[in-house]
């Protein structure tokens, strides 16, 4: 099946765009816009499995912000947690620490715990965040 065809067979989204909003509004908020890993998520759960979009959403935001931490704290234990996974995703949540009222100092200790456990890639890759953030900033 050819990929004009596939594409063809998606069905139309289930749920409104206020709802759609809605559910993207937190990234929004948090990080200033609505990454493109996350608008793809949504408008596909939208469109295959609004209920299970919906329930992935709920469970995010009770992770994402606990009672018993600020989201500064939050955001900068994601980025620590992201940078000793090596995953991509670590420099959302290091916008969303800044946002949140971090400062570079702080991330810079967060990239020296994730060093610890995962050695000079998760430094580099902490690093390498850090300096595009601070260029970004300077903008």
């Amino acid at each position: 099946m050819s990929s004009t065809s596939a594409s063809n067979d998606l069905p139309e989204r289930q749920i409104s765009d206020d709802e759609l909003r809605a559910l993207r509004a937190p990234y929004e908020e948090l990080i200033g816009f609505v990454p493109p890993r996350i608008q793809a998520r949504t408008d596909i759960g939208s469109r295959i499995d609004p209920e299970l979009l919906r329930l992935q959403e709920q469970v995010r935001l009770a992770a994402m912000y606990p009672k018993c931490f600020d989201v500064k704290t939050a955001q900068l234990m994601l980025f620590g947690i992201l940078l000793a996974l090596m995953g991509d995703a670590a420099r959302l949540h290091a916008i969303a620490a800044r946002r949140a009222g971090a400062s570079w100092e702080e991330l810079h200790a967060v990239v020296g715990l994730a060093y610890l456990f995962r050695g000079m890639p998760a430094a580099n890759l902490g690093a390498e965040i850090l300096q595009k953030l601070i260029q970004e900033e300077g903008k």
